[in-house]
């Protein structure tokens, strides 16, 4: 029988890509996917070190792996990702049960560990390689990461990517169009561009060779592939969104109508002191671009609560920010320090527990208060649906997503992977629901731009 791995992932996006290669590597070396962990010979997780929460969740899962490991000492466990480069050192001396630890750029050498003749504990830290060079096993075929770059050249005061990351490195432009094109063959119509600052893709190869290795650049390339009918990407950074990027959502046809632009904080102040390098007037004059290009674009956005130094004026600048963009919807955070990082080392102005979280409640009330009031919008309309599967809350309903990144469940027949109209009829603050069917262009308006001439 072939040996069988089971895989946790936590975290980012780009970790949801790493371990799709994780999985077509795996599969190359004739394993199998185990449903359990415990049916698994092979026990590997995919850690993130962003967030305290995904560091406690991902220790107690180790647990499991440690009990699994004393029952049958053959078995191997493997942790990688942001987590398992942050605690390199110590890795082994406080889990001795690991057999294998590996950063976020050295995925391939789990294969050199398991092929070596000797299964000694390793670990592997160095930065290098790029996933995107291994093979994927989607979990959807017709849905599709492209790493485009990997690392950060920012120094955000809070975050611990550069230091498990490493230095911004983009991948050859000419490479990232040729594995577009492979992804189209095998059925791919939806594909995001993955970096931790996608703006700023190409800079670092310096036009040699490469005249349209910018990002808008990029974008132009894989929206004039064949096959290819919508571009994500995550995330930009509001320094470096310039207006050829904006633009491309308005003029290149694949382009979605959804923008992530990470705010943190609405406090000038504040950003300075988290070293964002942009400031409350420049992302509101960035929202003030996109709004005048793409007027109907989906914005959401990233906030922190609580960070060392803010007042109760910094949080209220932060809530009149949301106010006044209205998100379509938000992912906010509470401040924890992160070991390694800048902010950790902060001791005053050090913000309570308790005012974090009633912090917090002010502010998702506006966030979701305002993401409301902007899925109005949808109502009547009818819209572009890429259908993903079964609702999880009703297995009579289909589940897809809009072009602007909103959740929609709908009566209808479409399959998975295909595109349908829906019209839509009731709304949350995160989802739309409606009825299959409606041609576009028969009843309200739809969410497809034409593309630009020329």
């Amino acid at each position: 029988m072939a040996k069988r791995y089971h895989l946790t992932t936590f975290g980012c996006q780009m970790n949801e890509h790493d371990s799709e290669r994780m999985k077509g590597m795996l599969e190359s070396l004739g394993y199998a996917e185990a449903p359990e962990r415990k049916e698994a010979d092979l026990i590997l997780f995919n850690t993130c070190s962003i967030r305290e929460t995904a560091d406690s969740r991902f220790v107690a899962h180790l647990g499991e792996a440690k009990r699994l490991k004393r029952e049958r000492p053959e078995r191997i466990v493997g942790v990688g990702g942001c987590w398992a480069q942050s605690i390199k050192e110590e890795v082994f001396e406080r889990f001795p049960f690991v057999d294998v630890a590996f950063g976020p750029g050295q995925v391939h050498k789990l294969a050199e560990f398991l092929t070596s003749d000797s299964l000694t504990a390793q670990g592997y830290f160095e930065f290098e390689g790029f996933t995107g060079h291994l093979p994927a096993r989607r979990s959807r075929q017709f849905q599709g990461w492209l790493q485009i770059s990997v690392g950060c050249n920012c120094a955000c005061a809070y975050c611990i990517v550069p230091s498990t990351r490493g230095r911004e490195v983009s991948r050859p432009f000419d490479e990232l169009v040729a594995e577009v094109r492979t992804m189209a063959e095998d059925g791919v119509r939806e594909v995001t561009l993955l970096g931790q600052n996608v703006n700023s893709y190409g800079r670092d190869l310096k036009s040699n060779g490469y005249p349209l290795a910018t990002f808008a650049g990029l974008l132009t390339a894989v929206d004039a592939i064949e096959g290819i009918e919508r571009i994500r990407y995550t995330s930009p950074h509001p320094k470096d969104m310039r207006e050829d990027v904006i633009r491309a959502h308005a003029e290149l046809e694949s382009v979605c109508e959804h923008i992530h632009l990470p705010l943190q904080s609405g406090s000038s102040r504040i950003l300075k002191a988290m070293r964002r390098t942009y400031d409350r007037e420049r992302y509101l004059d960035r929202v003030a671009l996109i709004r005048e290009h793409v007027p109907d674009a989906s914005l959401t956005t990233d906030i922190i609560v609580g960070f060392p130094g803010e007042t109760e004026a910094d949080f209220e600048q932060t809530l009149e920010v949301a106010e006044q963009v209205g998100y379509d919807s938000a992912f906010t955070f509470l401040f924890s320090p992160r070991r390694g990082t800048e902010a950790a080392e902060l001791t005053e102005g050090l913000v309570p527990h308790p005012v974090k979280v009633e912090r917090m409640e002010r502010l998702l009330e506006v966030v979701q208060r305002r993401a409301r009031e902007r899925a109005q919008r949808f109502i009547g309309r009818t819209v572009e649906v890429l259908v993903e599967g079964p609702s999880r809350t009703d297995p009579e309903r289909l589940r897809g997503r809009t072009r602007h990144n909103k959740a929609v469940n709908f009566a209808g027949l479409a399959a998975p992977g295909e595109l349908t109209e829906v019209e839509i009829a009731a709304v949350t603050s995160q989802t739309l629901a409606g009825e299959e069917g409606l041609p576009i262009g028969d009843h309200g308006i739809s969410d497809r731009p034409a593309r630009a001439a020329g």
